[in-house]
């Protein structure tokens, strides 16, 4: 407890003992010791018996001055190291040398922490000191730890692989969480409210504005999203650097190549819509890529990769096609669409171009373009003609029935292309949250073979699975059901857990509005079999099984 004393010429309790040992006279030795080792202010000396006489023993008395002392000596090192004195930094070193034989002493601790604490550079050998003893390494403040992880990568990781695991589990929580609402949903929060996260503020502080720590961080996320093909570290990429961009951390962000593109993107995610005057700065940090910094491509595809960011392209294209329907004109004259395509797929091309190292845009298929997009704004047409046919007097009807069949081209390109099947899914909802049942039934059986099965991922079923609660009604008829579960949920709930616990979520919430006999079937249907996780539990509302 008092290790180190010694070194500095102080008595401790050994030496105490030692005197005791050896002395003939035991009360004038520690008469002797008291004036050696106590307070050196000889006009303290006539004024202790005072205390004496009060009943204050001297060790409380001592405490109290040293408590006082210490808080006065930190409060000193703070001052001194804000200063503007050009020897600062070398009194603290000084005060360093003399403290720290005394570092595992619980009460001088706080004092050389603070030291370690404000100098910028701290001497290598009492870093590998504080490095080794673990007990010093986890109560030494985040200014010092920086410096031992910057040249520790493996430490470092140890620190970070925690948090970076919890943000997983945070947000596939938040996809599969019992409240189903349109309103909120798993992109409601705002860029700048996921940015308080624990997650995020606790990297943020990790890095301080440690350009090294910001790198490994980066590619700590790069490596895990070639590994899993998880997107969500796609969302953490983006989200750190505009954390730093809020803390006004220029040490970072003027180094980062990715820093101008991102703010503009994060005001695009914020508003939901890519307008015209952003679509322009957005071309222009994706022209200016200069020859020889390709590379930066590949942070780019991952920013433009992370889930907020393609739900604001996806809307916005929609929102595009919308607007080109109105005015008569085709997709392929539309220079806003093109770059929110080309943006879709340097985005969806992420782990691709990471994984290859080949930093080249990807080529888009024009095809999307000139075919795909005319054969959804066809399905619009179609729905737009029935439902002005149906509004007309009767004697002026048509027997024009609600088409069933949907464009080959629309079917074959949301197979075979992924920015084409991203916008067939996000128009899916777009019908869903207008209502429009009969489009919603025309559509949704083409879902069951989609790019890479996206329609059965969790970030789709999510929203598709909140956007149905508005047609909450529906679900009394066995059509509309059936259109729901068998034509779609159903082709695949059995070899894929997540959609099975999706169908669960969902009927969570509706199944008081479900056909009673269609919901009997799916109670049977849906009884998860033992192979499943314990992710699924029975709910004693509805009798089925649904996830935690």
């Amino acid at each position: 407890m008092f290790a180190g004393l010694p070194e500095l010429g102080i008595s401790n309790g050994e030496d105490l003992k030692e005197t005791l040992t050896n002395c003939t006279e035991p009360l004038k030795a520690i008469d002797q010791f008291q004036m050696e080792n106590g307070i050196l202010l000889p006009t303290l000396q006539s004024a202790l018996p005072f205390l004496d006489l009060h009943g204050t023993p001297r060790l409380e008395f001592h405490q109290s001055v040293f408590d006082e002392l210490r808080e006065k000596l930190m409060e000193r090192v703070a001052t001194i190291a804000e200063g503007k004195d050009e020897d600062r930094y070398v009194k603290l070193e000084e005060l360093l040398e003399k403290s720290f034989p005394l570092v595992k002493m619980p009460s001088i601790q706080p004092i050389v922490m603070q030291v370690l604490k404000h100098l910028p550079k701290v001497p290598e050998k009492k870093l590998k000191q504080v490095m080794a003893d673990k007990e010093l390494y986890k109560v030494c403040a985040v200014e010092v730890k920086r410096q031992i992880w910057q040249d520790n990568q493996a430490l470092f990781g140890d620190e970070v692989s925690p948090l970076l695991k919890q943000y997983i589990v945070e947000k596939e929580a938040a996809l599969f969480s019992s409240d189903l609402s349109i309103l909120h949903n798993f992109f409601s929060p705002s860029p700048k409210t996921r940015r308080q996260g624990e997650v995020v503020l606790k990297l943020t502080q990790m890095i301080g504005k440690n350009v090294k720590l910001y790198d490994m961080v980066l590619q700590f996320l790069r490596t895990l999203f070639l590994r899993t093909r998880n997107v969500h570290y796609c969302t953490l990429r983006a989200e750190l650097l505009m954390s730093l961009h809020d803390l006004d951390i220029s040490e970072i962000c003027s180094v980062d190549p990715c820093h101008k593109f991102s703010w503009c993107l994060d005001a695009c995610i914020r508003e939901k819509f890519v307008d015209a005057k952003r679509a322009r700065e957005l071309q222009g940090f994706l022209d200016g890529v200069k020859k020889g910094q390709e590379q930066v491509l590949g942070d780019l595809s991952m920013i433009l990769c992370d889930p907020f960011a393609c739900n604001t392209l996806v809307l916005s294209t929609v929102r595009n096609l919308q607007e080109l329907l109105s005015q008569d004109a085709l997709p392929r004259d539309s220079p806003e669409l093109l770059l929110l395509l080309r943006m879709l797929s340097l985005g969806q091309g992420a782990w691709d171009m990471i994984d290859s190292q080949v930093f080249k845009e990807p080529r888009m298929d024009l095809e999307v373009v000139t075919r795909f997009l005319p054969a959804m704004m066809s399905i619009v047409v179609d729905d737009y003609t029935f439902t002005v046919e149906q509004k007309l007097p009767s004697e002026e009807k048509t027997s024009l029935t609600y088409p069933t069949t949907l464009p080959e081209t629309f079917s074959r390109y949301i197979q075979e292309n992924r920015v084409a099947c991203e916008i067939g899914l996000y128009y899916v909802l777009h019908i869903a949250k207008q209502r429009n049942k009969n489009a919603l039934q025309r559509l949704l059986f083409t879902l069951v073979d989609t790019y890479n099965d996206m329609a059965f991922g969790d970030i789709f079923l999510h929203l598709l699975t909140g956007h149905l609660t508005l047609l909450s009604d529906e679900f009394g008829s066995e059509e509309f059901c059936t259109a729901v579960f068998d034509n779609f949920l159903l082709t695949s709930f059995s070899s894929k857990e997540n959609v099975h616990r999706h169908c669960l979520r969902l009927l969570n919430h509706l199944h008081q509005k479900v056909l009673v006999s269609y919901m009997e079937t799916l109670m049977k249907t849906l009884e998860p079999p033992k192979q499943f996780s314990s992710q699924v539990c029975v709910c004693p509302s509805c009798k089925l099984s649904h996830p935690h």
